[in-house]
């Protein structure tokens, strides 16, 4: 690929800011800076400028972004950042195009992952898709024939909002499930359970039991062809696995789940992936066009 061809992409999270692109059908030039979180909004901004300009010597023609919070991907506006505080309404795209003069895409972080499950994971084999991140809190993000659904604001799929048992469902499928419950992180209950301990293997049990709720709901919901997991917990996925199953085999539509496929992310770098596609899924907007049917799918 040449270097005036080239696509950055930024996955911007309330703790680290991490980039790169892709040469040779490779992620490469990876570079990873913390997020100046509490700090005012122009140092935010002038720290993710500095992330971008590490980059200006290869040229690259356009920008796509991943971030939490929603997200109007039409105008670039950011709005309600839990983790950056002073991110509540900022009109990054202007900021960055003004600033780099390149066009820039933004969208929430959840559906990066999901997209760059589908363009560069298993799951590109399937055109119903979704990705379920797990770590401090859950994301979700909805690939429907082909492209992202994203609805108003990019809020789609806040799954971890959605009411069940005493709270929702991000306090039963996120580390919070763990911390609240036994007062011990998802990390070092893995460590017992790879060394046997039946605690922490019936604690993974039940933390699957309850992943499989929200995934049997979005089975009802989206008829997925595959799931696609990733995030940190992801990698105690042998420990929770049957959990998850048990409350599948219960779905009473046979013909979706028992074709169901359930893949543990193995790219280090989904969300970057995902913006760097977005650049390609939203070409209406590098163009300035009005986006044809973006309320069903692209919005």
């Amino acid at each position: 690929m040449k270097a005036n061809n080239m696509v950055l992409g930024l996955d911007i999270g309330g703790t680290k800011i991490s980039s790169g692109m892709i040469r040779d059908g490779k992620l490469s030039e990876r570079k990873e800076t913390r997020t100046p979180a509490s700090l005012p909004q122009e140092e935010i901004l002038d720290a993710i400028s500095t992330q971008i300009e590490h980059y200006t010597p290869f040229g690259f023609k356009s920008i796509g972004i991943g971030i939490p919070g929603l997200v109007d991907p039409i105008e670039g506006i950011v709005y309600n950042l839990a983790n950056i505080p002073s991110f509540q309404k900022v009109n990054l795209k202007a900021y960055l195009e003004k600033k780099f003069n390149v066009p820039v895409v933004i969208n929430n972080d959840a559906n990066c992952f999901a997209l760059g499950e589908y363009k560069f994971g298993p799951a590109r084999d399937h055109r119903h898709v979704i990705g379920i991140t797990l770590g401090t809190g859950i994301g979700t993000g909805i690939v429907a024939n082909g492209h992202l659904y994203t609805g108003r604001l990019c809020g789609a799929g806040e799954w971890g909002g959605v009411p069940y048992l005493e709270h929702t469902f991000e306090d039963y499928c996120s580390s919070k499930f763990f911390k609240r419950e036994f007062k011990q992180s998802a990390k070092k209950l893995a460590i017992s359970a790879e060394n046997g301990a039946q605690e922490a293997l019936d604690i993974f049990k039940a933390y699957g039991n309850h992943l499989g709720q929200l995934i049997y709901r979005l089975l009802l919901a989206y008829a997925p062809e595959a799931i696609v997991i990733g995030g940190s917990i992801r990698k105690a996925y042998p420990f929770f696995e049957k959990g998850i199953q048990d409350v599948i085999d219960q779905f009473p539509y046979k013909p979706i789940s028992e074709n169901l496929k359930i893949y543990v992310s193995e790219l280090d770098d989904s969300a970057i992936l995902g913006a760097i596609s977005l650049v390609k899924e939203n070409e209406f907007l590098i163009k300035g066009e009005a986006p044809v049917g973006s309320s069903t799918f692209i919005a």
